[in-house]
């Protein structure tokens, strides 16, 4: 163990943000992995790394690195380049911006900008055809709509277009047939192999080395580090490995002892034989001139090849492929000639494609006279999430993923990557794309099957932002599971748990409510029995399920020192106390945001998010500091409302009161036979507490609180209620409201930063920003004062109200400010107690009572700018 006088924490120099640069003596050591392996001296090249994978991620990520100066960069590759076989080699090269996910957008926005200035053989990299989704449906259309929106939050340049100009944009199309289409002119073809050319040539010309006919056979490690990889050409000793193998990440990572959720499916993909209406329309060095076409309603898209047509499927049944027995290049190439001649491609299924053949001739007409000249059943990657796999694996440092990226977003992924690598975060939140965020129990290899498969199944499907998996559930459960099931729970799903909207029992709660009729769209997944729970929860008590949030329990010697450095509160406090505090990264952006509860001088139970939060922490932690996650072994019910302290005291010997167990506030106690933890919190705004237990207890502190609180009217309330009560207090969901491209001030959370508690995390980049904020300040007219702890900034959380009581809006949709989209909409629910919608968003500065709008579904709904909080302000119900 670290003596204290000599932790890393307490060296000259250390730097505890995540600094993955394996030569850098300033950063902490992990001891408890192993011994130190000794390091080379840092060279002006920067340390080695090796990328394995030459497709369109590696070349990508060898470019990004050698332009950031980290010239010892070599790229192994098992196949001939620049087309070594792979997904690359026979992508089609479609590049769509508009995504549900800001991340994904930004991602393919840069891959556009990227290979526009790339050029091979005079020609650029990307070939901005534009993009054409069309709706034959009246749902599509509606969705098209929503995405004009998200295209318009997101900075894309989108329009919605009618028949008439679809048919214009491609003549061969049955306009009969459409409803509409969404055009984006800057969406186009990227020339994947070409890309991978120029930018083999510009990072060879920087230092780089990319090999091919290196087949890798093992990853070299020691001291719980990466340290080299074996090929059947030689060992390359290494710094950093950066698997970036495509499909074959799961072998890779077997290499590594790092496990990869990724599922490898075929997806279809032809071309038509040579057709008239194409004859002479365009030059076969670029091959289109239309847009890529896209017919979600039957999974198709389409692209022009000179005179010919491609199309691919997403129609057929899921095909997975077992990436430990796809064939070598040259065993795939001795195939023959009924594929391409490469490991990516598998045999046609024609009988896969003929419903889908019918499809196309009923959208084309001249297809009727043509046939399938060719096809293949081409192999990408899928996880259980639809994202990528992006980041350094807590299992093995140096070790890092950039797998599961298409040709649509892979400059965008590799920017990101080599960032995180050379400067020790990306620039772009990468939060749902780290590979740490699944569960335990959504990485067993049956799971990834089975969710990989269902992604490709619903790749061009309408999903609802809300909408749970179908399949494997119920997987994780609460102990009360078997009591909300008597309760009639309506369950959706979320990290593999069951969690409970609102529960049918309390329909006869509904009685006499008067709620507006919500939309088709907003009535999914949603029911009136949300506004029952809520009024109830503000009028009497409720019991909510606080178990699927994760809890870690960090003790020994160095827990109060090493959480004071991690986070941005002040966490020297007494034992029993609780504090609201942040993780920040270097730049001062939000990682995460914790409750901490202090249980003993060296005990603390912390409130988290993700799975990242707890190899964030472990990460950083010295020898003598102790952290394991207890989510699994304990529950929590929340009993929240005015009567939640008529309904524990009676069950409890400890005093209750204000006086004795204030605000913020734990202890360790017992509800009945019940040992607990009970925390005074409340992110619904109502007074109550938290209480925690093991979980074999879980079900008789449950009967216990439900028994005890029936004279009072208690019932069990959802997550639907939860949304609804929390935004109109104002508490931001980490991941939706905030992340790391935010900073605590402009997210109106700097009442959690303590400046001068002295050292922590992102605490000289906050200074430093608050110093630039001061010499270039907003002008007075624009600052808000209502809480005085944000600083003036170019942008700002704020709370919306909608002006008609009657809308809804869901969650990042555009805001307009005098015409012009300034922001997009983070989180959003009906406020039942304002009886209006409750919409945060990230705008420029604006005085409170400002007109917005807010486009929802094409329509622009009135909107104002409110001073927060929205309810109760004086906090007088929860401080009682």
């Amino acid at each position: 163990m670290t003596p204290p006088q000599d932790r890393p924490q307490d060296r000259p120099g250390y730097r505890p943000g995540y600094r993955p640069d394996a030569l850098s003596e300033d950063r902490p050591q992990d001891h408890s992995r192993g011994p130190r392996i000794p390091r080379r001296p840092r060279s002006p090249r920067g340390p080695r790394v090796v990328v394995i994978g030459a497709g369109i991620v590696g070349c990508s990520l060898a470019d990004e690195l050698t332009a950031r100066g980290w010239s010892d960069v070599t790229v192994l590759e098992q196949g001939p380049l620049p087309a070594p076989g792979g997904s690359t080699s026979h992508a089609p090269g479609l590049v769509f911006q508009t995504s549900p996910s800001k991340t994904l957008s930004e991602f393919a926005a840069y891959t556009v900008r990227k290979f526009t200035s790339l050029t091979v053989d005079g020609l650029p990299c990307f070939h901005p055809v534009g993009g054409l989704e069309l709706a034959t449906t009246p749902e599509r259309w509606a969705d098209l709509r929503r995405k004009a929106g998200l295209a318009a939050s997101w900075g894309v340049r989108a329009r919605l277009v009618g028949p008439e100009r679809c048919a214009e944009l491609w003549p061969l199309l049955d306009s009969g047939q459409v409803l509409g289409g969404l055009h984006t002119p800057d969406d186009g073809i990227a020339r994947a192999v070409a890309a991978c050319r120029a930018q083999i040539d510009r990072a060879a010309r920087r230092g780089a080395r990319f090999l091919d006919r290196h087949t890798v056979t093992g990853v070299e490690r020691a001291g719980g580090r990466v340290t080299g990889v074996v090929t059947d050409r030689g060992t390359f000793p290494a710094d950093h490995v950066v698997s970036a193998a495509g499909f074959w990440g799961p072998v890779i990572g077997r290499m590594a002892g790092v496990d990869v959720p990724l599922q490898p499916l075929a997806h279809q993909y032809a071309k038509t034989r040579p057709l008239p209406e194409l004859a002479g329309l365009n030059d076969p060095r670029t091959e289109a001139s239309r847009p890529i076409l896209r017919f979600q309603d039957r999974d198709l898209y389409f692209r022009e090849h000179t005179d010919r047509i491609g199309i691919g499927s997403y129609a057929h049944r899921p095909l997975p492929v077992d990436p430990f027995t796809v064939d070598s290049y040259d065993e795939a190439a001795a195939r023959g000639r009924t594929v391409p001649a490469m490991p990516s491609a598998r045999p046609f299924t024609e009988e896969d494609f003929a419903p889908s053949w019918q499809d196309c001739c009923g959208l084309l007409p001249a297809l009727k006279e043509s046939a399938v000249d060719e096809g293949f059943n081409g192999v990408f990657s899928f996880t259980p999430d639809g994202m990528p796999l992006l980041g350094q694996s807590p299992a093995l440092r140096g070790f890092w993923l950039a797998e599961a990226v298409w040709v649509t977003h892979s400059a965008g992924v590799a920017k990101a990557v080599a960032e995180w690598m050379v400067d020790g975060r990306p620039s772009t939140d990468i939060h749902d794309c780290d590979l740490t965020r699944f569960e335990d129990a959504q990485r067993s290899p049956a799971y990834v099957a089975r969710r990989g498969a269902q992604q490709f199944v619903e790749v061009y499907d309408v999903i609802h932002p809300q909408q749970p998996i179908d399949q494997p559930r119920p997987l994780r459960v609460s102990p009360f599971y078997a009591r909300q099931l008597q309760l009639g729970a309506v369950f959706l799903e979320g990290g593999g748990w069951e969690r409970p909207h609102w529960y049918e029992a309390n329909t006869p709660l509904t009685a006499g409510l008067e709620l507006p009729a919500r939309d088709a769209w907003s009535a999914r997944h949603w029911s009136p029995i949300a506004a029952a729970e809520a009024r109830a929860t503000r009028e009497r008590v409720a019991l909510y399920d606080m178990t699927p949030l994760r809890r870690l329990e960090v003790t020994g010697p160095g827990a109060p020192a090493f959480l004071q450095r991690m986070t941005s509160n002040n966490l020297h406090k007494k034992p029993g106390s609780v504090t609201y505090t942040l993780l920040l990264d270097e730049a001062g952006g939000i990682r995460s945001d914790l409750t901490v509860a202090r249980l003993a001088p060296d005990h603390f139970q912390v409130g988290a998010n993700s799975p990242a939060d707890l190899s964030w922490l472990l990460w950083h932690a010295p020898d003598d500091v102790h952290i394991r996650d207890i989510t699994q072994g304990t529950c929590c019910v929340g009993v929240w409302g005015p009567r939640a302290r008529a309904l524990v005291q009676p069950l409890t010997h400890d005093d209750f009161s204000h006086a004795a167990f204030g605000y913020f506030k734990a202890r360790r106690t017992y509800i009945g036979d019940v040992p607990v933890t009970a925390l005074r919190l409340s992110y619904v705004g109502e007074l109550g507490w938290e209480l925690y237990t093991t979980a074999d207890l879980g079900l008789r502190l449950w009967d216990t609180l439900w028994d005890a609180g029936r004279d009072l009217g208690v019932v069990a309330a959802g997550r639907s209620a939860f949304a609804s009560l929390r935004l109109e207090k104002g508490y931001r969901a980490w991941g939706q409201d905030m992340t790391t491209e935010h900073d605590p001030y402009e997210a109106g959370l700097g009442f959690a930063v303590r400046e001068d508690k002295g050292d922590f995390v992102g605490r000289t980049a906050l200074l430093e920003r608050r110093t630039a904020l001061r010499e270039h300040p907003v002008p007075p007219s624009q600052r808000r004062t209502a809480l005085p702890e944000r600083a003036p900034g170019p942008r700002r959380l704020t709370p919306l109200l909608l002006n008609d009581p009657a809308a809804v809006v869901l969650g990042k949709e555009p805001v307009y400010v005098d015409g012009t989209a300034a922001g997009y909409v983070t989180s959003a629910a009906y406020g039942y107690t304002l009886g209006r919608c409750v919409a945060y968003a990230w705008l420029p500065p604006l005085p409170a009572g400002a007109p917005a709008h807010i486009e929802y579904f094409g329509e622009r709904l009135p909107a104002t700018v409110a001073d927060e909080p929205l309810f109760d302000p004086e906090m007088t119900r929860i401080r009682c």
